[in-house]
């Protein structure tokens, strides 16, 4: 099963016939695997330990592993794709595939998971999920771990993602340029420091997260200017593709998209306000009052001049500052109940009290804020 190499040592570990592990059994990798047979666990652990050197996956065949833990300082790259039933446990050294190609990943199965990921331990390339509606993807580059989860409306046959830290505008991996100039709305911004690549057909909620590398407060003076854009494939254009949920600090946090199906993007990343915005003139509006308890009378929310504006966009915040709901181009529609699953479930009808609530004049180039205050 080895082959010999310079100085009668083993250099690899090579499987030209079946291999499988049953009960408690723990086998130890500390060469490279070239697996050109079955290498099908059915239980027990197949670790990769390594102090310097990376380790290699390489070979006809990929293998299926139960449980398997990666301490390789080095790394363990994958020139094959690798499945894992159950767990694996992140130690020290970095799960690497080739980034410019989709084809070769490290795929978790069904109902397996991974534990111990961090900026030492991680997936530097192209992470993938089978038969899971939801997953967060432990990708990232040498130095940063920059997760991405997923939630779909369905389960995924094959999800993959990776992690890119370069400017968009000049992909020296994929080769390719994602202007940040060509926007399907003059009125967002879009980050050049990071992107991530993630293949799905499932419509499904993307959640992207920053650090402090990311400098999300380019784009944006508020935590709610934040949102997920994407490089629409058809329109060859970034896209808003919303903000549903937005959580932490300008330091570290995270932004979740409204649900799109995300092989209609190439490439998606945070984005934020176009700079313009902050010269906008911010105008006190009247104070309104809603009932919205369908008698037709202050059920919905009215606010005077919007036909001079029709691109526009409204936020609502409650008295934590916690956006409640969010509506562009608002056509007075708004109903008293939240848009946003962060704070109630979609669709539930908010609580009496005071809000706060902005409409952003894009026409006028104006900002009128004021206060509502709903009773039921």
């Amino acid at each position: 099963m080895g082959t010999p190499g310079k100085n009668f040592s083993q250099e690899a570990v090579h499987n030209y016939g079946t291999i499988q592990l049953h009960g408690n059994t723990n086998v130890g990798f500390h060469l490279d695997l070239v697996n050109d047979g079955t290498f099908d666990q059915t239980t027990g652990l197949v670790g990769f330990y390594s102090d310097q050197e990376p380790l290699t996956i390489s070979g006809a065949y990929m293998p299926i592993l139960f449980d398997t833990e990666v301490a390789a300082e080095g790394g363990l790259v994958l020139e094959t794709s690798v499945n894992v039933h159950n767990n694996v446990n992140l130690i020290t050294g970095d799960i690497i595939t080739e980034k410019s190609a989709t084809g070769v990943y490290s795929n978790f199965l069904d109902n397996s998971f991974y534990i111990g990921e961090s900026s030492v331990s991680k997936i530097d390339g192209y992470g993938a999920m089978t038969n899971k509606e939801s997953f967060m993807f432990p990708v990232g580059n040498e130095d940063r771990l920059r997760p991405l989860s997923i939630e779909s409306v369905a389960i995924n046959a094959l999800a993959k993602c990776a992690y890119f830290f370069e400017d968009p505008n000049n992909s020296k991996t994929l080769n390719v340029d994602f202007s940040t100039n060509k926007k399907a709305t003059d009125f967002i911004s879009v980050s050049d420091k990071e992107f991530w690549r993630l293949e799905s057909d499932v419509p499904s909620k993307i959640t992207l997260t920053w650090d402090a590398y990311s400098d999300v407060r380019k784009l944006g003076e508020y935590l709610n200017d934040l949102k997920v854009v994407g490089w629409s494939k058809t329109e060859n254009q970034w896209v808003n593709l919303g903000n549903s949920a937005v959580e932490g600090g300008m330091g570290y946090g995270s932004v979740t998209s409204e649900t799109v199906v995300p092989n209609d993007y190439e490439i998606f990343t945070i984005g934020g306000n176009d700079s313009r915005l902050e010269t906008y003139t911010t105008m006190d509006l009247d104070n309104y009052f809603m009932t919205p308890n369908g008698d037709g009378a202050n059920d919905m929310l009215e606010l005077e001049g919007l036909e001079n504006s029709p691109n526009n966009l409204l936020e609502i915040f409650d008295r934590y500052g916690v956006m409640v709901y969010s509506k562009a181009n608002y056509q007075n529609d708004f109903n008293g109940q939240s848009n946003r699953n962060a704070v109630v479930k979609r669709g539930t009808g908010l609580a009496s009290g005071i809000y706060f609530y902005i409409i952003t004049m894009h026409d006028l180039r104006q900002k009128h804020q004021g206060y509502l205050y709903i009773s039921n």
